[in-house]
């Protein structure tokens, strides 16, 4: 398994294939992202960095996001409320996400990359498309939601039971 140092050195180097200049803020939020599973939105990033480089806009945070995404390197998850999420993308995962709470997960699948390729050959295939890219999701409850969940229903539980 690759390192976070590995995975940023990866990406920066991506960045220098497609002759993009490595800014101190192209390459402290790259890092944020590499270094945080936390699929932050742009404020969460902006947020966090600010401290950092005092003189960090809001627009570098976009403009850099949507560079990160054109090139592959980062990815876009829309979230209930209609905003986006972004997740760095270094190691193929594919992500279980909370109904109740919107809490997103990465899952690490030894066997990811073949599933990945199959779930591509079989849309090409079925319906003539030439696929370039598949985001694959799960859903269910979090741990934290099932145990809420669980409370929940022990004191209506109770309630009826008086």
């Amino acid at each position: 398994m690759a390192s976070q140092q590995q995975l940023l050195n990866q990406a920066l180097k991506t960045l220098k294939e497609h002759h993009v200049r490595v800014t101190p803020q192209r390459q402290i939020i790259l890092t944020y992202l590499v270094t945080h599973h936390n699929h932050p939105a742009v404020d969460t990033i902006f947020n966090a960095l600010s401290d950092q480089l005092p003189n960090l806009s809001m627009a570098t945070v976009y403009n850099t996001l949507n560079l990160l995404v054109d090139l592959g390197i980062v990815i876009e998850l829309p979230n209930d409320n209609g905003g986006i999420r972004y997740d760095f993308y270094g190691r193929p995962h594919y992500h279980v996400i909370c109904e109740n709470c919107g809490k997103i997960t990465d899952v690490f699948a030894p066997d990811f990359d073949e599933i990945e390729q199959e779930l591509n050959h079989q849309a090409s295939e079925q319906t003539g498309y030439l696929v370039t890219s598949n985001h694959v999701e799960v859903y269910g409850l979090c741990p934290e939601c099932q145990q809420k969940l669980h409370i929940d229903r022990k004191r209506q539980s109770w309630a009826t039971a008086e």
